[in-house]
């Protein structure tokens, strides 16, 4: 289910800034890249969850430390291009000095 949510986060994420780009409304794609990747980690996390109830050491071993950094990397990377149309827009609305 992680891997669903995942693709729909960067798929909003890139209308998001097709939207931006095109001039139009892009807050709700924000918001929908933003939230799919809350889910994504929620659903990461519901894996995980369920080795360490199945005692399963051996995948907890294998595949939580890489997915660590990457989930790490991923959502820093996500949040920074999501909010990337709002930044922009600050910055070319500087007020000007009187």
């Amino acid at each position: 289910m992680w891997i669903i949510f995942g693709v729909i986060a960067i798929v909003a994420t890139f209308i998001n800034l097709y939207m931006y780009k095109a001039g139009k409304d892009y807050k709700l794609a924000m918001a929908l890249g933003l939230s799919f990747t809350a889910l994504t980690l929620c659903s990461e996390y519901s894996l995980v969850s369920g080795w360490v109830k199945a005692e399963d050491w051996a995948a907890l071993l294998d595949v939580v430390p890489t997915m660590e950094n990457a989930l790490w990397f991923l959502t820093i990377v996500s949040i920074l291009l999501n909010i990337a149309p709002i930044l922009l827009e600050r910055k070319g609305k500087k007020p000007a000095i009187s």
